[in-house]
């Protein structure tokens, strides 16, 4: 095979990250600095959703972040880029085998944190008190419950090793605790903080974060969708 054929083939099987800093899509950038496989990061600027680009829809039907396309495949929502990425990149060890006893709890807290998660919060902040039974996603408390008592049964949100689950659930809480302000900095939340946060991988992609918000909520006048050099 030539050069150019192989760089043609690389180019097409890389995993093409579409990313807007300061947003639910850090933990996928998290993810992949944990991986340690090549992306090419495109930012999306939801910040200022009037610039992004109509065609953006063929991706992310909803013109929202994260998405990740690779090859001619397309995955949008944390949880399944997430279960994607962690098992087409396997060697990193972050997803649990199928036949692995933690793989359960992986998934579970993979969508957890999509669908009973971040709904319940959002509808905490917007001044809503359901009890659990008016949504599908429950009562805010019996969230922050249910959460406090898996971490303080298990060092890491699967278990007693670090996956690909903690990214996810490690940004949520850091975000909701420390910026929004709407999650009660509780001992067990603030000792898995503690645990996770300061992996090199989240500090590698807090970094990048901070230079692209620098330079696309920041200023002005930015593209919507800019592609930038893999991490």
């Amino acid at each position: 095979m030539c050069d150019a054929t192989l760089m043609a083939n690389q180019e097409n099987n890389q995993v093409k990250f579409y990313h807007s800093p300061w947003s639910r899509s850090t933990s996928v950038l998290w993810l992949l600095e944990e991986l340690g496989v090549p992306y090419d990061l495109r930012v999306v600027n939801v910040h200022k959703p009037e610039t992004v680009q109509e065609s953006y829809r063929a991706i992310q039907p909803h013109k929202k972040v994260p998405a990740v396309q690779h090859g001619s495949l397309v995955v949008t929502e944390r949880a399944a880029i997430t279960i994607y990425l962690a098992d087409k990149f396997s060697a990193a060890g972050l997803a649990p085998a199928l036949d692995d006893p933690m793989r359960a709890r992986y998934l579970t807290t993979l969508v957890y944190c999509d669908a009973v998660f971040d709904p319940c919060v959002t509808a905490h902040v917007r001044g809503l008190r359901p009890a659990g039974a008016d949504y599908s996603f429950g009562a805010y408390e019996d969230m922050l419950d249910n959460v406090e008592r898996r971490l303080s049964e298990h060092p890491f949100a699967a278990g007693d090793r670090f996956t690909a689950a903690d990214t996810q659930l490690a940004s949520s809480l850091g975000y909701t605790i420390h910026f929004l302000k709407a999650v009660p900095l509780r001992p067990a939340f603030d000792a898995y903080l503690k645990r996770v946060l300061g992996r090199e991988a989240n500090v590698r992609a807090q970094q990048i974060d901070a230079e692209l918000a620098e330079r696309h909520i920041n200023n002005s006048g930015q593209a919507s969708v800019v592609q930038e050099p893999a991490s």
